[in-house]
């Protein structure tokens, strides 16, 4: 059974940074990723990252975020700077192993002054 757990959201002004984490309980050996969920909008694909740490970018956050991953510590990470009101949903940490899809519970970033 895998968990993953999100944290690290919050309100921020635009133009500021923050840095989510999701942690990883069980075998997560393999690609992640993060999306977001805007209130009426569709889950979009933010960044994902491979076992050997090749990101890959929504072009709407290339250039602001930066994602990683310590396998050791079976976490990724998302640093989301020069954040725009734009940026503003719920984030979710994401992992498919084989046929099954699993999902964090969401972390809220707000954006605004």
């Amino acid at each position: 059974q895998v968990r993953l757990t999100e944290s690290g959201g919050g309100l921020v002004q635009p133009g500021g940074s923050l840095r989510l984490s999701c942690a990883g309980f069980g075998s997560i050996f393999a690609t992640m990723a993060w999306y977001r969920q805007a209130p009426g909008k569709q889950r979009e694909l933010v960044a994902d990252i491979t076992i050997e740490s090749i990101p890959n970018y929504a072009d709407s956050v290339k250039g602001r975020f930066t994602i990683s991953r310590d396998n050791v510590r079976n976490t990724v990470y998302l640093q989301m700077s020069s954040l725009k009101p734009e940026d503003t949903a719920v984030y979710y940490c994401f992992i498919r192993l084989g046929r099954a899809d699993y999902w964090g519970q969401g972390t809220q970033v707000t954006v605004s002054s």
